[in-house]
């Protein structure tokens, strides 16, 4: 992390503050203990940090480093910890030598649409900007890969990310269910349906 002495806190939190603040479930407390080695917080980016400014939306940043005991993101445990903290954290997932990254579009405290990088890829996140809410803005275009980001508004890329991903999803049902489809008629309408759904792929990546 290309980052400030000033922003590095690397604090040990216990796996109790987060499920004790949430009021979980004895599944969920047991999810914690199974399968949570460690959790650090790492940096805090924040105006007396980074000396970038914050906005409304976007106070601060957080960065927690979680040691796994076995090689699953748990997205019920992260969902805990982004419950109890109301800044957006860029998790930082540890599995043996193995490294991934994970953040989540987070709104008014409410975190949303989980953005995962594959284990091991290699992200160069930049943490300069104007506001902390820019800064927060490129760390997510990161994950993102498929629109074509040049000179476009935040949002539309996040709406046609999720346009993307969820045409993505309705093109895998529609394979699976060709796949299964006995009576011929039906096939060709399934089929029909899918090489529309491809076409509205390559116009959403093409757009």
């Amino acid at each position: 992390m290309k980052l400030p002495e000033s922003a590095k806190v690397n604090k040990f939190i216990p796996k109790t503050q987060f499920y004790n603040r949430a009021f979980v479930g004895k599944k969920l407390k047991d999810d914690f203990v199974n399968k949570i080695q460690k959790i650090t917080w790492k940096y805090k980016l924040a105006e007396n940090t980074l000396n970038i400014s914050k906005t409304e939306n976007i106070e601060e940043i957080q960065i927690f480093e979680i040691e796994l005991k076995e090689r699953i993101v748990p997205k019920n445990i992260l969902q805990i910890i982004d419950k109890v903290i109301p800044y957006p954290i860029l998790f930082i997932i540890i599995f043996q030598d193995e490294r991934q990254y994970v953040i989540s579009l987070k709104e008014n405290g409410i975190a949303s649409n989980y953005y995962f990088s594959e284990w091991n890829e290699d992200i160069d996140f930049d943490f300069t900007g104007t506001t902390l809410e820019k800064v927060y803005q490129k760390i997510i275009k990161k994950f993102i890969s498929g629109v074509k980001k040049e000179e476009k508004d935040f949002n539309d890329i996040i709406k046609e990310d999720s346009k993307l991903k969820s045409t993505q999803d309705e093109i895998k049902k529609l394979e699976s269910k060709l796949s299964k489809e006995k009576q011929f008629n039906r096939k060709v309408k399934i089929n029909q349906d899918l090489l529309n759904k491809r076409k509205e792929l390559e116009n959403i990546n093409n757009s």
